[in-house]
C-alpha cells in the first residue's frame, strides 16, 4: 500500500476522532449554555462540511478542528474555577451545598423582598 493510499485510509478515523474529541470536551462545561452550544456547534460544523473531498481542504480544517479543542480545553479548565447553581433545565435543585441525606442546606430566595 503507497503512502498516499494510507493517508487516504488514515483520514476518515483521523475526522472521526477529532469528532468524538470535541463532543467530549464540550460535555466538559459546567454551564449549561456553553456545554450544549459546544455539542451544537460541534455537530453543525461537521455537517457543514461532510460533502468536502479535497484532501487539502479537510487537513485544513482538521487543523482548525484541533485549534478549537484545544480553546475549548483551556475555557473547560477556567470555568471549573466558577461554580453555578445548576438551571432548572438541568433538572437540578436550587442550592449548591447539601447534607450527606441530599438535604439542601443554602436555598436562593427569589423574587422580591
Amino acid at each position: 500500500m503507497s503512502a498516499v493510499g494510507a493517508l487516504r485510509g488514515d483520514m476518515p478515523q483521523q475526522v472521526r476522532s477529532l469528532y468524538r474529541q470535541l463532543l467530549r470536551q464540550g460535555g466538559q462545561f459546567t454551564a449549561y449554555n456553553f456545554r450544549e452550544y459546544a455539542k451544537r456547534r460541534t455537530r453543525d460544523a461537521f455537517r457543514e462540511h461532510e460533502a468536502v473531498q479535497d484532501q487539502r481542504q479537510i487537513q485544513e480544517l482538521i487543523q482548525s478542528g484541533l485549534k478549537e479543542l484545544q480553546v475549548m480545553k483551556r475555557q473547560t479548565v477556567i470555568g471549573q474555577f466558577y461554580q453555578l447553581d445548576r438551571l432548572v433545565v438541568e433538572g437540578g435543585i436550587s442550592g449548591r451545598d447539601s447534607r450527606e441525606n441530599g438535604e439542601v442546606v443554602r436555598q436562593k430566595e427569589y423574587g422580591w423582598t
